[in-house]
């Protein structure tokens, strides 16, 4: 199996382009894959596929073996390796996810380095459909204990669901020992991502995350949509702002127009191998 090591701010996936489904356990396969010790090491393994709705499909399995229904640095890195190898060049591309189509451009940043712009769509906000279990229209700034220690969060989905908690410190916040408590939380039937944020300005946002199924990352697309969405909810910021990753930075617009949110930033290959099924 061909495949190519990406990475989109250090959320790093092994990308594969199939053009015929393997007959094997993708699920086990992912685990080998991603054990960053006896594998080749990544967040996720991620598929391009045929679509008949898009000029492409993509269907990601986290580390751990579970499916994602979206992931915007993978969104953007297979849009990369499509504009590289397969599209001729054409700069706006439609990709099938899980969570539905998106649309992405590829742009370039001052100094001409290559950027993805990506249409996340509009952010869910119903409690059930996010989803947790508090039937609201919106569940913003809800309490959530923990072993003693309440936290409040904001609650998103972006094609997959998210708690947004905004804290003194996201760069010191001790994600490693809340996140995984907080991810498997009884709110959240489906488990959920983890947002810790500190809000700078109406513009700035620091963000660390624990993602479901994988653990903490250098960065997670969905999730600083999310965190902007939320810090506009309570009332921390403006509908476009910077969101400082422990991989760097992304560029995020929650459009009062049409609703969705614009997340921009880079995506990069690594390297090439081939893993022996």
């Amino acid at each position: 199996m061909k495949f190519t090591k990406m990475h989109g701010l250090g959320n790093d996936f092994v990308v594969c382009h199939r053009k015929e489904p393997l007959s094997l356990d993708v699920f086990e396969l992912a685990r080998k894959v991603c054990d960053r010790h006896l594998g080749v090491g990544a967040d996720g393994l991620v598929f391009i596929q045929p679509s008949e709705q898009a000029d492409f499909a993509m269907r990601i399995i986290n580390a751990d073996g579970t499916e994602a229904e979206q992931c915007g640095n993978a969104v953007r890195c297979v849009a990369k390796y499509y504009y590289d190898r397969i599209s001729g060049a054409r700069r706006e591309l439609t990709v099938e996810t899980k969570a539905g189509l998106q649309k992405v451009w590829m742009e370039e940043d001052k100094e001409g380095a290559a950027m993805v712009r990506v249409d996340m769509g509009p952010p869910v906000l119903e409690g059930r459909k996010v989803p947790t279990v508090l039937d609201k229209d919106m569940v913003v700034d809800e309490p959530v204990t923990v072993e003693d220690t309440t936290f409040h969060f904001t609650a998103v989905s972006m094609g997959n669901p998210h708690a947004v908690i905004f804290v003194e410190d996201a760069v010191q916040f001790p994600v490693e020992n809340w996140g995984p408590r907080l991810e498997t939380h009884s709110l959240f039937p489906n488990k959920t991502n983890v947002e810790f944020v500190t809000v700078h300005s109406p513009h700035e946002l620091d963000m660390r995350v624990w993602e479901r199924g994988v653990g903490q990352t250098m960065a997670c697309g969905t999730g600083a949509c999310a965190s902007l969405v939320a810090a506009v909810l309570t009332g921390k910021a403006e509908r476009r702002a910077t969101v400082h990753l422990k991989g760097g930075d992304l560029q995020i617009e929650w459009n009062e127009e049409d609703g969705h949110v614009y997340m921009i930033g880079p995506a990069v290959t690594v390297f090439e191998g081939e893993w022996a099924l």
